[in-house]
């Protein structure tokens, strides 16, 4: 097997997004990082091409959709937590935390699954 290019993005579940494990040396190559996620991809092809779901549609569970919901809630209030240092004239030293840890909410809160 050949070394992914330096630089390149790691491979990531076609349904999760999450990173995939490091591929052994023989067979194909994975697109899932579990079987649940397997299966709800198979779900989503199945029902798309019944015509039960517009091709756009984004399909979560009832807990990734509270997940996200929380996750964005997180982003939000370390963003507010930023805007209020800032206003009561935060230092540089002060501000540096709370960046990080908005950056890290950030992030959290872009992964869709």
């Amino acid at each position: 097997m050949i070394a992914p290019a330096a630089g390149r993005a790691p491979a990531r579940c076609g349904w999760c997004g999450r990173e995939l494990p490091s591929a052994g040396t023989v067979g194909r190559r994975r697109r899932y990082c579990t079987q649940s996620c397997r299966q709800r991809a198979y779900e989503n092809r199945n029902a798309l091409q019944r015509g039960e779901l517009p091709s756009d549609a984004v399909v979560l569970t009832v807990d990734e959709r509270d997940d996200l919901a929380d996750r964005l809630y997180q982003a939000r209030c370390a963003a507010e937590d930023v805007s209020t240092a800032l206003l009561e004239g935060a230092s540089a030293a002060e501000l540096g935390p709370l960046v990080a840890e908005m950056l890290v909410a950030a992030r959290a809160a872009e992964r869709i699954r």
